[in-house]
């Protein structure tokens, strides 16, 4: 059985954060019937952690929201560029790391790169809170581009080489 290659790897990866992604939010759009609910509308699972129907017209925490098409349009062409440039780096990666990461980051941007293109924004619904505290609500693709981030940075900081072990020098005086 031959090994994947990284960029193989990579590959796998983001296809498999753009199914999880996609299937999350059909599943919560119309399967849980999320398309008929206003948003801002919740429903709650634990006493921290709500589902709720958002639709963000922007990127990450909504910022640049797109006002319409030729802001959509700038959204979608943004990100095909960085689905590009990452694609085009992942292909040259050798570390299992970054490919992971690149991978994921394709991955979640295609999801949402698809709401954009088919709703003109996109579908978040998890919303984590408790203790006054809010966080944002998101989707899978938000958690694959973090953790792919996650994953890069990684791999940006990491030792190229394991540190050199420290000569034994008690068995040196033994073995005299």
């Amino acid at each position: 059985m031959n090994r994947l290659q990284p960029r193989e790897f990579g590959l796998i990866v983001a296809a498999l954060a753009l199914a999880l992604d996609q299937g999350s939010k059909l599943f919560m759009l119309y399967g849980l019937g999320f398309r008929h609910m206003l948003p801002g509308d919740h429903i709650p699972v634990l006493p921290f952690f709500n589902l709720v129907m958002v639709w963000n017209p922007g990127i990450s925490y909504g910022l640049f929201p797109a006002s319409g098409p030729l802001g959509t349009g700038i959204l979608v062409a943004v990100s095909l560029a960085a689905v590009a440039g990452l694609t085009w780096w992942l292909w040259g990666s050798t570390s299992r790391a970054l490919t992971t990461g690149f991978g994921l980051v394709i991955g979640g941007a295609l999801g949402n790169l698809i709401d954009r293109l088919l709703y003109g924004k996109v579908a978040d619904f998890f919303h984590f809170h408790g203790f006054g505290y809010d966080w944002y609500v998101f989707n899978i693709a938000d958690v694959a581009v973090t953790l792919g981030a996650v994953a890069i940075i990684y791999d940006v900081l990491k030792p190229e080489h394991p540190p050199a072990a420290m000569p034994d020098t008690h068995s040196d005086r033994e073995a005299s």
